[in-house]
């Protein structure tokens, strides 16, 4: 018995040195060397500053801005701990509200952005798009598809002063297709967007 125990033992030591040390320090080292944009977080830096990640949403409300995409992420309420607060893009808590088609807090939730959207874009000329109306699966989703920028496009050249179609082809310069041509839709990243926004609108 006790030769078995010391194999045991042996065999934890031995994988977790393999497993838990030199894989997880192999796969960084190639990371770093292969992707070191993405493994440092796909950073988005403007002026030498970071403004962002292109990978995680952050709220955008002003009038001369494209928004995002509602997110669901929460966190911890700092006058309760036994709470949650919502908490929009909160990359430490990311989460879907994993509601069903049928409940009354989600129905609820897209009704009242859907009149905060009408309110917001009185002059938008196609339907609401159901991104901006739903959150993602993560709740982090940094972009919107075209249909959603095409919406909110006469309310931001209204704010902007930006002739509506030169602000249609900065949305078609930041659009991307599909991934290899097959996977997912066309997005637009909010992000992107709205800095191409401002450096084209600078005077």
């Amino acid at each position: 018995m006790l030769k078995q125990l010391k194999q045991s033992i042996l065999a934890t030591l031995v994988l977790t040195v393999i497993c838990g040390l030199l894989y997880p320090l192999a796969m960084t080292g190639l990371a770093q060397s292969l992707f070191p944009r993405q493994a440092h977080g796909s950073l988005v830096e403007r002026d030498g500053k970071v403004v962002g990640s292109a990978l995680i949403g952050q709220t955008f409300t002003g009038p001369g801005y494209f928004h995002p995409r509602p997110s669901a992420t929460t966190d911890t309420d700092p006058n309760d701990a036994t709470k949650q607060v919502p908490a929009p893009y909160n990359a430490a808590s990311s989460n879907a509200s994993n509601a069903a088609p049928s409940a009354k807090g989600l129905a609820s939730d897209v009704a009242d952005r859907v009149t905060a959207l009408k309110a917001e874009n009185p002059n938008a000329r196609i339907p609401i798009p159901v991104d901006l109306v739903t959150t993602s699966g993560s709740g982090l989703d940094p972009d919107i598809s075209p249909a959603a920028a095409e919406y909110q496009l006469p309310r931001v050249a209204a704010a902007r002063g930006i002739d509506e179609a030169k602000l249609r082809k900065i949305v078609a310069d930041n659009t991307a297709g599909r991934t290899f041509g097959i996977l997912g839709e066309a997005r637009v990243n909010v992000l992107a967007l709205n800095l191409a926004l401002d450096d084209a609108t600078k005077h």
